[in-house]
């Protein structure tokens, strides 16, 4: 995997508040949707499913992250292609970023809205008091 492939994580035990919990989630039903829509169309792009994104208010989750770039936790996403969608391009337009951060310009509408945290690279050294 190349210094430019942003990693897409979705929550697959993600669920609608009141939803049994025998039904399916509906988290790994997102993560689904996102590898059908993906398919091996983008190098710069993967997709790896995650537990627990401890967002369950806010839910469904998905995370995306790359190598020296700030990691952005996004919530409220749809299961759905259209969600699906948003979050390769979203991850598409961090790979390509050059000062690692996701450009609001050209971001999908649910990405700016599921908007929970953006997290500093772990080689970030900070700004002054």
């Amino acid at each position: 995997m190349s210094a430019d492939t942003t990693t897409i994580l979705i929550c697959t035990t993600c669920r609608p508040a009141g939803e049994p919990s025998g039904a399916p989630a509906l988290g790994d039903t997102l993560l689904q949707l996102t590898a059908a829509v993906l398919g091996g169309g983008a190098p710069q792009v993967r997709i790896q499913s995650v537990r627990c994104l401890a967002n369950c208010n806010r839910g469904l989750s998905a995370a995306m992250r790359r190598e020296g770039a700030w990691t952005y936790v996004f919530g409220n996403l749809e299961a759905s292609a259209e969600g699906a969608t948003a979050l390769i391009e979203g991850a598409r337009l961090l790979s390509l970023s050059t000062d690692g951060l996701l450009p609001w310009r050209g971001r999908p509408e649910a990405l700016k809205r599921g908007l929970i945290a953006r997290v500093p690279p772990a080689n970030w050294s900070g700004e002054a008091p």
